[in-house]
């Protein structure tokens, strides 16, 4: 019997092994390739619906709903009309007769002007509706849950984030921990601090009048220094001197940032390492650094049982901080040192920016009005005489709260607040879709003949004499600092700051315009006097 023998053919087996190898290769390649164009596709239509498909279904919708507005222009959307008209407005100043609105917020006043109030504009391809109705503007600031801040552009968070750009849980634990510091009976003990820094502003004025009857000086420079000093004082214990830096940095951020908002926000920009970029994320290195030197030494000394470590804003949020994490024994329900710093760029700028330009524009209007100048000085007379001025006695002066009133009327620090819904929301009457942004034009609310009479423009500080809700018939046409759940914590603490600077200023000096006055409001994330505040000086 023969046996059975095979005979392999090795090179025949080799070259079919790499021929299944090169088939799944191929496959492999062809679903490679598939899985890519499927990726490209998605994305595509992504960047497409972002930019294009979406963007034009929204507008239709508002139209729908009778809103009007420049039709969508694809990337840029007005936002390059916008920086234009900025530019454009900034480059020349105005007339004090006329309308400063045209100037500051010139954009959203030709659009205004040119659609009506039910009118939407463009920041890339993003739709922002105007909203100047007091009864939604009510609606919208009281429902935080439904309408919350837009996630701001991550360059634009190194100016100034804190609990004040948080939302929902994060932010109402914050708010929770930072209220402490804002207390009335806190801020009565802050009082000498703002008396101190009065002097020595008071002081350098009556040195330069020493030799003469009358001086000329630009007052903003020296209103900046004294919020400065002041927020320095009060906020870190420490003075101007310390405090000059972290003033420095945040102006020049301050502009840096204006320019990021005014420009659209296309997702990564932030990481390129364009001049902008570098010099806003150095300056935000500087003040942290600064900052965590600060905390760090005010905790070891809160911590050593020092009393007066918890006399100023910042010891009062670390005591508040630490007692939060101690209460529940755990870390994470406190604030993190990043989360502190964050807290004091805000107590930071806030409290001084706002406060310096609201004195900048008390100080204008005064000189401009001197009957006023004359009531307020005679009411500061029988309150305090010449003793240092006090918590009670400050709560007093009726008339020169009025004058207060009417200057942030006119001149409110932040003329503009944006709103964002994350879903499909009914306001009033509308029904708007996820996405859509809204603007809560202050100054132009705070300027609108229909609410406040034919006077609207006009220095009138009587129309606060019998308080708020009479001069606005009990609707919101006035909210400087906001209003609602989120209204600004430190507005009590720029008020009595600002009513002891006009006591000590009224009590040395009487005030008048300066033929040297220029013009110019304009709105570098606060409204301030872009030319100063020229103002002659006369010693009483």
């Amino acid at each position: 019997m023969v046996p059975l023998t095979f005979h392999v053919n090795f090179e025949l087996l080799f070259r079919f092994i790499d021929l299944v190898f090169l088939i799944l290769e191929s496959i492999s390649l062809i679903f490679t390739c598939l899985t890519c164009m499927e990726v490209s596709l998605i994305l595509g239509w992504r960047i497409a619906n972002w930019l294009w498909f979406r963007p034009r279904k929204i507008e239709k919708y508002l139209r729908a709903q009778g809103f009007s507005g420049n039709p969508y222009r694809l990337i840029h959307g007005d936002s390059k009309e916008m920086a234009a008209m900025i530019k454009q407005a900034n480059s020349k100043p105005i007339n004090l007769s006329d309308d400063i609105i045209p100037r500051a917020l010139p954009f959203h006043h030709h659009i205004i002007n040119k659609y009506g109030k039910n009118s939407f504009s463009w920041i890339g391809p993003t739709p922002r509706v105007y909203i100047m109705e007091p009864e939604l503007i009510k609606e919208v600031l009281i429902n935080n849950t439904t309408f919350k801040k837009p996630t701001p552009n991550p360059l634009a968070k190194f100016l100034i984030c804190g609990f004040a750009g948080y939302e929902d849980e994060k932010w109402a634990k914050h708010r929770k921990m930072v209220d402490p510091a804002f207390y009335m009976e806190k801020l009565r003990h802050m009082i000498p601090a703002m008396h101190t820094s009065c002097i020595e502003m008071i002081n350098k004025w009556e040195m330069l009048a020493s030799e003469k009857i009358t001086i000329e000086i630009d007052v903003q420079p020296y209103l900046e220094d004294l919020t400065c000093d002041v927020i320095s004082r009060t906020a870190f214990g420490s003075s101007y001197a310390q405090g000059k830096m972290i003033f420095r940095l945040q102006k020049e951020q301050a502009e840096l940032t204006r320019q990021v908002l005014q420009s659209v926000y296309i997702p990564g920009w932030r990481i390129l390492p364009t001049k902008r970029n570098r010099r806003m994320k150095e300056i935000n290195y500087q003040l942290c650094s600064f900052l965590k030197n600060i905390i760090n030494g005010k905790l070891k000394a809160i911590k050593a049982g020092i009393d007066s470590a918890e006399n100023d804003l910042l010891g009062i949020l670390l005591k508040s901080n630490l007692e939060e994490i101690k209460k529940h024994g755990n870390n994470n329900l406190g604030m993190s040192i990043d989360e502190v710093i964050e807290e004091c760029k805000a107590f930071y700028f806030a409290g001084q920016e706002s406060t310096s330009n609201l004195l900048s524009w008390t100080m204008l209007l005064l000189s401009m009005h001197p009957s006023w100048q004359i009531r307020a000085r005679e009411e500061i007379r029988q309150v305090f005489g010449n003793k240092v001025p006090d918590f009670d006695g400050l709560n007093r002066l009726k008339t020169v709260t009025m004058i207060l009133y009417e200057v942030l009327r006119l001149y409110p620090p932040a003329i503009i607040f944006t709103r964002t819904i994350n879903e499909e929301t009914k306001l009033g009457e509308m029904t708007l879709p996820s996405g859509l942004q809204f603007l809560l034009p202050i100054i132009l609310v705070h300027h609108d003949r229909q609410l406040w009479g034919e006077d609207v423009k006009e220095f009138k500080p009587e129309r606060f004499s019998q308080g708020i809700a009479k001069a606005t018939n009990n609707q919101l046409s006035f909210f400087p600092f906001s209003w609602g759940p989120r209204m600004c914590i430190g507005s009590n603490f720029s008020l009595m700051e600002a009513k002891i600077a006009l006591v000590m200023i009224l009590r040395r000096f009487s005030i008048e315009l300066s033929p040297s006055y220029t013009h110019a409001p304009s709105f570098v994330v606060t409204l301030q006097p872009q030319k100063g505040v020229h103002i002659k000086l006369q010693k009483i």
